[in-house]
């Protein structure tokens, strides 16, 4: 084979998600199975290729090595908080102040601080139609001989339209020895008469939980609401709550970094909602929002419906088969690893 004809059998073999080449096409069989490409993933609006994530797609636009022809595009037309192409430089700014938000008022915060509970926690057994979501905070002090325990010392759930619908300061099981009062703002006299851990989770699970036997949560169709967090295993663990229908934005795929790690919110909040958040003494109601604000955002991605959005096509006994389709029809039968959010819409 010369040449021209192996560059042509190349070119064949092109992935039509990320645009890898193959030397053969059990190879690119290979690929997809394992790569999980769909259309779920973030895209560059100007050569359609295919991201693992927002991060990776943000390299590819605006990074250190990125394609020139798509970095020039993006300066004049890209949106810089949520990477979408517009059609002109008028409709780029319009855009961007829609998508940009603006910072918490941490006015309302602080009073309710003061107040101490406020508490609107409420199970209504499914009757609200479409999926319930809240966002909960924790602010933790530190127990142990060295104060390194993380102790759960405040804590607030926000509805999706960011109202706090519960606030208190949290009585933790065991004494603490560090209360981190130059992030937390916590002072030994909030916790004196605040309330008892136990009681928190309980108020929590009972809400959370909607009016559904937790053996009975399921990801679709249920009366449980769906939590957002960021971080949530940690705060669920301090909170000794387990609950299975969670939405994190540390562990969501499209919002972590290239190297498949954690961002933090910090960063999240600043790079895809255009503000600052955890400067000095840290709100838990702005942590909520800000997580909220991501998950909608994620949330109301147009994505192309999948009859079967978590099925695995590209079973074994299908390698012949898989091997006569084109790149084009690969990437059609192929389904993501992770549930997206626009699915909860």
């Amino acid at each position: 084979m010369d040449y021209r004809s192996e560059s042509t059998e190349t070119l064949r073999n092109k992935c039509a998600a990320c645009f890898r080449q193959f030397n053969r096409k059990e190879h690119l069989v290979e690929h997809m199975k394992v790569s999980h490409h769909s259309g779920h993933e973030p895209m560059c609006g100007i050569c359609k290729k295919h991201c693992r994530s927002f991060e990776s797609l943000r390299e590819h636009l605006i990074g250190p090595l990125p394609k020139q022809e798509c970095k020039n595009i993006f300066s004049i037309l890209g949106c810089r908080f949520c990477l979408a192409i517009l059609e002109n430089p008028n409709s780029r700014r319009a855009h961007e102040g829609r998508c940009q938000f603006p910072g918490v008022n941490t006015g309302l915060p602080a009073r309710l601080a003061n107040l101490g509970i406020h508490d609107k926690l409420s199970i209504d057994n499914g009757r609200t139609r479409g999926p319930q979501v809240v966002a909960l905070a924790c602010k933790m002090v530190g127990g142990g001989s060295d104060g390194s325990l993380d102790l759960c010392a405040r804590i607030c759930v926000i509805d999706e339209y960011e109202n706090i619908i519960f606030h208190t300061y949290v009585k933790p099981p065991i004494p603490v020895t560090n209360y981190r009062c130059e992030t937390t703002g916590i002072r030994p006299e909030y916790l004196k008469d605040a309330m008892p851990l136990k009681q928190v989770q309980k108020r929590i699970q009972e809400f959370l939980s909607n009016g559904e036997p937790m053996w009975k949560i399921r990801p679709k169709g249920s009366k449980a609401r769906i939590l957002v967090g960021h971080g949530l295993d940690h705060d669920l663990k301090c909170l000794q709550l387990d609950y299975p229908m969670i939405r994190d934005t540390a562990q969501y795929p499209p919002l972590m970094k290239t190297s498949k790690l954690s961002n933090s919110l910090k960063y999240l909040t600043q790079a895809y909602l255009g503000y600052d958040i955890q400067i000095g003494i840290q709100d838990p109601y702005d942590d909520c929002v800000a997580t909220m604000r991501l998950y909608m955002r994620m949330r109301s991605q147009a994505h192309v419906k999948e009859d079967h959005p978590l099925v695995n096509n590209f079973e074994l006994r299908r390698q012949s088969e898989l091997e006569r389709m084109s790149p084009e029809e690969l990437l059609d039968i192929s389904r993501s690893d992770y549930y997206c959010w626009c699915l909860d819409s």
